[in-house]
């Protein structure tokens, strides 16, 4: 999407890269698994990177993925499982400190949004959702100073730098109805979290509430949850929504936003396709 003055950036994008039904398909024939991400970048400007998500990845992972990508490239990355659904949001100060010097912070300046996906299980609770984005940097000096308290388990491989001080962005993905309650909407306001746009085939509900200077989108298929792809009609209608929040004549406050769009529907191969497919709709401006 080119973007005007005043104007936000729309990033479309997939999650996560390293899927077998891509292969031959979106990645040509041939291609070398180490070089997945690398076509990654030369077809979207981000990636939602979800092995985080499962498992604490190595500085290494991080440096490398970094320098697969071009400058302007950004990673979002999914905050740890053990964070969300295993501690449930309760007493994280050092499952964030490992998380944060596990090498998140080697992606630079490519560092984008971090996303917090909470299980259907979890409903709204104000004074605990308040205390996790309390504990959560603000920055990446923050995030450093945190990360130097990691335990043991990040001996030997904990990345502790960083090459810039920048502000962090995060998003929350809940998956209870619970959260729809203004009180919750408000929380989230307050700390500049942007509530998640997740679409799930109806498995769980759909926030549309703009709660910060940022649009984060998770399109998990409309018809069938992971395995659907995305008729043109669906990807028209948010191709509109995506160029009303960046613009702001979708958002209630009229401000500019930037979206950050990432497909999900990876069952059936479908994901980079609809990512391109949406681009290309999104890019195309009507007069």
């Amino acid at each position: 999407m080119t973007r005007k003055s005043g104007q936000g950036r729309a990033r479309i994008g997939v999650s996560g890269w390293r899927y077998a039904r891509w292969r031959g398909d979106f990645y040509p024939r041939g291609l070398p698994q180490r070089r997945e991400l690398e076509h990654i970048g030369s077809q979207f400007p981000t990636v939602e990177l979800n092995g985080s998500f499962y498992s604490l990845q190595r500085p290494e992972s991080y440096r490398r993925w970094a320098a697969s990508v071009p400058d302007d490239f950004v990673f979002a990355v999914k905050g740890s499982r053990y964070v969300s659904h295993m501690l449930r949001l309760r007493n994280v100060e050092q499952a964030l400190a490992n998380f944060f010097a596990s090498g998140v912070l080697a992606l630079g300046p490519r560092l984008g949004p971090i996303l917090w996906q909470l299980p259907a299980r979890q409903h709204f609770d104000a004074e605990l959702v308040e205390a996790f984005l309390d504990t959560l940097p603000q920055t990446t000096a923050e995030a450093l100073s945190l990360a130097r308290r990691h335990d043991e388990r990040l001996q030997d491989r904990a990345w502790l730098e960083i090459d810039a001080d920048r502000p962090l962005r995060y998003a929350l993905e809940p998956r209870s109805d619970s959260f729809a309650d203004p009180s919750s909407l408000r929380l989230l306001q307050e700390h500049g979290t942007s509530l998640v746009i997740a679409d799930t085939a109806g498995t769980w509900p759909r926030f549309d509430a703009l709660t910060a200077d940022f649009v984060y989108i998770r399109l998990h298929g409309a018809q069938m949850l992971y395995h659907s792809a995305y008729t043109e009609e669906e990807l028209r209608e948010w191709a509109r929504l995506i160029r009303g929040w960046a613009d702001g004549t979708g958002a209630d406050d009229g401000k500019p936003r930037d979206v950050f769009v990432y497909f999900d529907n990876d069952a059936r191969g479908h994901a980079p396709h609809d990512a391109l497919a949406l681009s290309a709709l999104v890019a195309d401006t009507p007069s």
